[in-house]
């Protein structure tokens, strides 16, 4: 496809409501890269596509676009955990500490142990990394 024919599909299935994710290594690429949604290219790729990309990988072969989108659905997942763990304790930690029936003391533990939970949590990302590799 010319350049503006894939800029122009990107563009429709956009307005249809469509997530796009470009991979391309030409220079031909260029314009579709900078539209898409989300792009990456090759670490071979032509510099204009990877100026043009929001990732490089390296490599010749794709097996590393899998493996991105797989870790990239991880994370969010745990973003998700962790923004509702902090609702969760919010809603109930902060009344209990405004009306009085825990000591300062207590919500201030409470508080480190509610970031820390969620750092712990975060650091499951680094085993979901590894395990999305092909073995």
């Amino acid at each position: 496809m010319r350049p503006e024919a894939k800029l122009g599909l990107l563009q429709r299935l956009s307005e249809e409501g469509e997530f796009v994710l470009m991979v391309g290594d030409g220079l031909n690429d260029g314009p579709a890269l900078a539209g898409a949604h989300v792009s990456i290219a090759p670490g071979n790729a032509s510099d204009v596509s990877q100026q043009a990309a929001d990732a490089v990988f390296v490599g010749a072969g794709l097996m590393p676009v899998p493996i991105a989108m797989k870790v990239a659905r991880r994370t969010m997942a745990i973003v998700r955990q962790n923004f509702a763990f902090a609702a969760i304790y919010n809603v109930l930690a902060v009344p209990l500490a405004i009306f009085g029936f825990v000591t300062p003391l207590i919500a201030a533990i409470a508080m480190s142990a509610s970031s820390l939970v969620v750092v712990g949590n975060s650091l499951r990302l680094a085993s979901s990394a590894r395990n999305a590799r092909p073995k």
